[in-house]
């Protein structure tokens, strides 16, 4: 029989939860990636737009 994350069921409860510890946090750095590069994307959007903001601002000549 075979365990939730495919560890035999002979291994003891140490090796189990360590397992899962580490699924865990590749999971959330996974995670963390993803929201990172969504930041970065509307920072970007935010600096474009606040100079596109100024230029605009500036009276012509």
């Amino acid at each position: 029989m075979f365990s939730p994350f495919c560890l035999p069921s002979n291994v003891d409860s140490a090796d189990r939860r360590r397992h899962y510890q580490n699924r865990k946090l590749e999971m959330l750095l996974f995670l963390r990636d993803g929201l990172e590069r969504r930041l970065s994307a509307v920072k970007a959007a935010i600096e474009t737009l606040e100079q596109q903001i100024q230029r605009d601002q500036k009276p012509a000549s």
